[in-house]
């Protein structure tokens, strides 16, 4: 179990200290490094052998975050420039790949010239120009194809990224016009295929099924366009369940699940990867927001907490009730105004209705002073928000 709706003592204990350096009410990000280390070698330790693991760097490419993981995973994926200069600065000496639609002429000019392990290509257009830049930089560029491919009967997750029409990916009908333009950038090598058709995907035979057929579809075309050995990039899209926090995607069911497909499909010998991202980190993350006001308003009880969606905006992002705990503050408020055995929405400072991160709550007692801490904030929360709304200061980011 990687998360619970219960806090552990010692992150109590550092929410309470922080509490007491503060002058202002407490808003903060806490990021447990110890829990994201032993999360990541848990993940390593049940990984098939010819599977290698990467951290997208998307869901939070914090520094700490990143240093933690270096040791345990084979590379980082960026998904735009600025990530991939920001991933070379902290020289975390592990392969870098490159991916995401629309990148610019000089992101590709500046991924071949730091030598990415690999671009993803998302189109025949992204294509032609990695093939001009090889040749004006009389330098060599490896690439994935990333393809969007129909997927069947299939059932897509929450989250589709493909396997239905979307801006990623080649459709498999350009794969031959993909192939034969090859021909003509003899410095572009074809490292293998690229998918990531779903995210927040919970359920592990749907993954399966997912991985079965990404392999008999790059087997066939591995066989009818005569290619040399190939890598296949799975992607990524294990699920973190922010409405049952004890039921997120079963690792360890579906390597060990994932190792039989490998030898009923005869890929022991095929080199495969995944690019992980709000599964590795965001179980390491804690967003603690102090209880500013408590109100009732025609009927509902409202929760006003420092801090909100401008730094947090995950709930409103995936349209979810995010999991949380109420930490008592044991300093008695100049100002108390309790509720119990009832029900709240939790909100921020923010002058919208959208500043909602919790609806309709059910709450054994809470007062002004408190703490609200929501759980699994670790990945796409800090780095996904509308930061400089209302110009309130950020967080505390307090890593330990």
């Amino acid at each position: 179990m990687i998360n619970s709706l219960q806090l552990p003592s010692h992150i109590e204990q550092e929410i309470e200290q922080l509490a007491k350096q503060q002058q202002q009410p407490l808003c903060a990000y806490l990021y447990d490094l110890n829990a994201l280390e032993s999360h990541i070698k848990g993940m390593r330790h049940v990984l098939p052998k010819n599977v290698e693991l990467f951290y997208a760097a998307k869901a939070n490419p914090s520094e700490p975050i990143l240093r933690t993981l270096a040791p345990y995973v084979d590379g980082f994926e960026a998904a735009s420039g600025g990530e991939l200069n920001h991933l070379h600065q902290q020289r975390l000496n592990k392969p870098l790949i490159f991916g995401g639609p629309g990148k610019m002429p000089s992101e590709l000019e500046q991924a071949i010239e730091l030598d990415v392990d690999a671009i993803h290509v998302e189109s025949i257009t992204e294509l032609q120009r990695i093939g001009a830049l090889t040749q004006k930089l009389g330098q060599s560029a490896s690439i994935f194809l990333r393809m969007n491919i129909d997927i069947g009967d299939i059932t897509l997750s929450k989250l589709a990224m493909g396997g239905k029409p979307t801006p990623f990916g080649l459709d498999e009908a350009e794969l031959d016009n993909a192939i034969m333009l090859l021909r003509d950038y003899p410095l572009i090598q074809l490292k293998g295929f690229h998918f990531h058709l779903m995210s927040h995907q919970l359920d592990v035979s749907r993954h399966l099924a997912l991985m079965e057929r990404y392999f008999q579809v790059v087997k066939g075309w591995k066989q009818k366009y005569t290619l040399d050995e190939l890598t296949i990039n799975l992607g990524g899209g294990m699920g973190i369940n922010y409405q049952d926090p004890k039921q997120h995607f079963p690792w360890e069911e579906f390597c060990d699940k994932l190792e039989f497909l490998i030898a009923k499909e005869q890929m022991q010998n095929w080199l495969l990867r995944f690019e992980c991202g709000r599964y590795i980190s965001a179980p390491c993350g804690y967003y603690v927001m102090e209880v500013l006001d408590i109100k009732q308003n025609l009927g509902e009880n409202f929760v006003i907490a420092r801090g909100g969606t401008h730094h947090f905006r995950t709930p409103a992002a995936q349209n979810h009730d995010h999991p949380f705990v109420v930490l008592h503050n044991q300093q008695r408020p100049k100002i108390s105004n309790p509720i119990g055995h009832t029900t709240a929405t939790l909100v921020g400072q923010l002058c919208t209705p959208k500043d909602v991160l919790a609806r309709n709550q059910v709450i054994e007692r809470i007062d002004i002073g408190d703490y609200v801490v929501f759980t699994l904030t670790g990945a796409y929360a800090w780095n996904i928000s509308h930061q400089n709304f209302l110009m309130h200061e950020p967080p505390l980011f307090h890593y330990f």
